[in-house]
């Protein structure tokens, strides 16, 4: 299973929300690239990045700090906040991220992703920001009547590389990653999906990997990484099967 630690860029600095509000943000790092660095040092494969400012604006926000990690790291970046069109996910990739993550505009706009998936192979993720089941856009601002798994379905066959979703109600929170509901979803949807909102600690990665097998291919960390609870290398371990049970 794939470690996926996310860094979450709010005003230039590297934050964490408590269940996506904007106004509770603690940050952790004022160095994006130093941190990026850091999880590549410990042998992450990959590095999430969510622009929450662009989240909500709809627009690139953090540019200068999604830049600097770029240039910071080999590994491949996945980057997801306020991209909403074709010249946008363009440019991102022409700026070396390797996979956008495309949240709202699949909710408003599928044909966009479905194009973007033509156009990009394999470099089009979506993300499924949930509360109570319902999808949440507009940096989780609003929340739809849209289920996560009908929104999930709409994609079959259109060539999206991972789904990523996220439980907002647990985001942040460190209470426990909701991973029956990954689960669920991953069996519904022949994309692998990407497990995100309230990992804390060894347990949760490990209630992850028991349920690989419905389609879950990874797991994105946050908070837990920050505050200790889950040390980056162990995590790595874990997910790479090398870790003692």
């Amino acid at each position: 299973m794939r470690f996926y630690p996310a860094i979450d860029l709010k005003d230039g600095d590297c934050v964490r929300l408590l269940k996506g509000d904007m106004n509770a943000a603690t940050v952790f790092n004022t160095d994006p690239g130093a941190q990026a660095a850091a999880f590549e040092a410990v042998g992450a494969e990959w590095v999430h990045v969510v622009d929450l400012n662009g989240a909500v604006e709809g627009r690139a926000v953090n540019r200068a700090a999604v830049e600097s990690i770029i240039s910071r790291v080999t590994i491949p970046v996945q980057l997801g906040g306020g991209i909403r069109s074709m010249e946008a996910i363009d440019a991102w990739l022409a700026a070396g991220v390797r996979r956008v993550v495309l949240g709202t505009v699949a909710l408003r706009d599928p044909d966009l992703v479905k194009a973007a998936c033509a156009r990009h192979p394999g470099r089009i993720a979506v993300g499924i920001d949930a509360r109570g089941g319902r999808v949440a856009v507009e940096g989780w601002v609003q929340t739809s009547e849209t289920t996560a798994e009908d929104l999930a379905l709409r994609f079959e066959d259109s060539g999206v590389a991972a789904i990523i979703y996220t439980d907002i109600d647990r985001d942040g929170t460190l209470t426990g990653v909701n991973a029956e509901a990954t689960a669920a979803l991953a069996r519904r949807t022949e994309t692998p999906v990407i497990a995100s909102g309230g990992v804390s600690g060894p347990g949760d990665l490990r209630a992850l990997m028991a349920l690989e097998a419905s389609g879950i291919e990874g797991v994105i960390c946050g908070r837990s990484l920050y505050d200790g609870r889950l040390d980056p290398a162990s995590a790595v371990a874990i997910l790479a099967g090398r870790a003692p049970q």
